[in-house]
């Protein structure tokens, strides 16, 4: 009996190559207004962006700056990347022109591709000598495009797996930004764990709620694209509209959901979710940022009986999600505790770095294996500081990721959150995780979410001061109060200021930075 032949599939062009043969008639992107596009069509159109961006003179590891719309030739234009060994980075249309400025120093974009005619900062790329700008809806560059070929560029059999495939610029301490180094064989290994982790099949429908330059879009973009799955790309305005986001969520019958919790909490709290919303969806997984177990619980009660609610965890220097959690009846049993994070992903190792000695199972999580990136983009001391050497162990080689995070390990073997190590203060002579106060004030069913944020008054001292908004009236000395009896004196925030919402950052993780301005006020 004769053998199929098989492909070795070693990077994300040829991945995306056998995408489309298998599934070319099948839906690739499937946009609120009506617009689809099938998988053929959508490689047709990167090889045609690739063949453009060869034809600029572009060459395997350059960088190509993305202000990125989800548009077809938008989300082309990261395909075509892959297929030549190109780096993208998408890069957020609304930030500042001083971060932007300083991204672009950091990776030096060959070209920069502009989907927003209204760009605020329009004046300073054009002033600005790093690279070229090409607006995609422009009409020369449209016919341009349509002139070139649509064959598969010749480059994608020389991109290894160890080649970046893209670069995600988060904050940094210092104020400047880092770009994650993500390669091709990250990303392999972690298309293959989504769609095993998650039963990903061609038939299901995925929400794109998250902005394309948010790390979470990385879970989006590559689990359907590389599943032959639709993919729904929702824009910031749509998401921003609470019952028009549900609506099409509704009408396009998507089956995969993952965003932060805020955006699920938000919905939520403006009552735009009802029992028979959401009627397709199977997977509901929300990561990058504690869940409050109130809120949790309500989104439950609405679809646990139906819909799978998956918490995830991942840092973006680790291609997005490392570990998953499916919510259950029992995570209900304590309304304070956040929910594990769980086991971590097959082909992940981990060890959790004692903050004490005798406290083996409590400290930061260092992450292991073949979804550790490899860096950040043109910043080696940065890189050094959290890329090490395994500290446990000197024998051989092996470089894993400092997490900052701090967990312990339950007799089960779960994995749970306990904070940030830079959210960790000392206070009155205790060392306090805020989130672990966050949590308390969580739990109150009065409250919608909260923040506590640490400001200091000077040498060795300083006040935890609380934020929170409201589902029912209630004043800040009630809710003291009521946190009183949850946490020791000396963890109850010396303040708490109510909020109609509190402030979120672009990635619609709540803006801790903003807090602690408006509290010193």
């Amino acid at each position: 009996m004769m053998s199929l032949p098989t492909t070795y599939i070693y990077n994300l062009g040829l991945c995306f190559e056998r995408v489309t043969l298998t599934y070319g008639e099948q839906i690739a992107l499937r946009y609120p207004e009506g617009q689809t596009v099938c998988y053929k069509d959508l490689n047709a159109l990167a090889n045609r962006v690739a063949n453009f961006l060869r034809s600029q003179g572009l060459e395997r590891g350059d960088v190509v700056g993305l202000f990125n719309d989800k548009s077809p030739v938008g989300l082309a234009a990261m395909l075509a990347c892959l297929k030549l060994g190109i780096i993208y980075t998408n890069l957020d249309p609304d930030s500042p022109w001083e971060r932007i400025h300083r991204i672009l120093n950091i990776c030096q974009p060959k070209l920069l591709f502009n989907s927003f005619p209204d760009l605020l900062f329009t004046n300073q790329l054009k002033q600005c000598s790093v690279s070229k700008v090409v607006n995609l809806d422009d009409e020369i560059f449209q016919q341009r495009l349509a002139q070139l070929s649509d064959i598969k560029p010749d480059q994608s059999m020389g991109i290894t797996g160890d080649d970046p495939a893209y670069l995600m610029f988060t904050s940094g301490s210092t104020g400047f930004p880092k770009g994650v180094v993500i390669s091709h064989a990250n990303v392999l290994n972690f298309i293959a764990w989504a769609q095993d982790r998650f039963h990903i099949k061609a038939d299901d429908v995925f929400s794109n709620v998250n902005p394309i330059y948010f790390d979470n879009s990385v879970f989006d973009f590559y689990s359907a694209m590389f599943s032959g799955s639709t993919l729904v790309p929702i824009s910031t305005q749509e998401v921003k509209d609470p019952r028009r986001l549900v609506q099409i969520i509704n009408q396009q019958e998507c089956s995969v959901w993952f965003s932060v919790p805020s955006l699920l909490v938000y919905l939520l709290t403006n009552r735009a979710l009802g029992k028979d919303d959401f009627p397709c969806v199977r997977k509901i997984i929300f990561g990058g940022e504690g869940f409050p177990k109130s809120r949790l619980k309500q989104l439950y009660d609405l679809f646990g009986h139906r819909a799978d609610l998956e918490n995830v965890y991942g840092p973006t220097e680790c291609t997005c999600i490392c570990s998953a959690y499916k919510i259950t009846d029992m995570d209900f049993d304590d309304m304070q505790r956040l929910a594990p994070l769980g086991m971590l992903a097959s082909n992940f190792a981990y060890d959790i770095l004692p903050l004490d000695e005798g406290e083996p199972n409590y400290g930061e999580l260092f992450l292991l294996g073949p979804n550790v990136g490899l860096g950040y983009y043109n910043d080696p001391e940065r890189t050094s500081q959290s890329f090490v050497q395994n500290p446990l162990h000197n024998r051989y080689h092996d470089i894993g990721y400092k997490t900052g995070d701090l967990v312990y390990r339950d007799t089960y073997g779960q994995i749970h959150f306990k904070g940030r190590a830079d959210f960790q203060i000392k206070h009155m002579g205790y060392r306090i995780e805020l989130e672990e106060i966050e949590a308390a004030l969580n739990s109150l069913v009065a409250v919608n979410e909260s923040a506590v944020v640490y400001q200091k008054l000077g040498e060795g001292l300083g006040q935890i001061i609380a934020f929170a908004s409201l589902a029912y009236s209630h004043s800040p000395e009630e809710l003291l109060r009521a946190v009183a009896n949850i946490l020791p004196s000396y963890m109850v925030p010396k303040r708490l200021f109510l909020l109609k919402a509190l402030p979120k950052n672009q990635n619609g993780k709540i803006d801790r930075v903003s807090l602690i301005t408006y509290g010193s006020i």
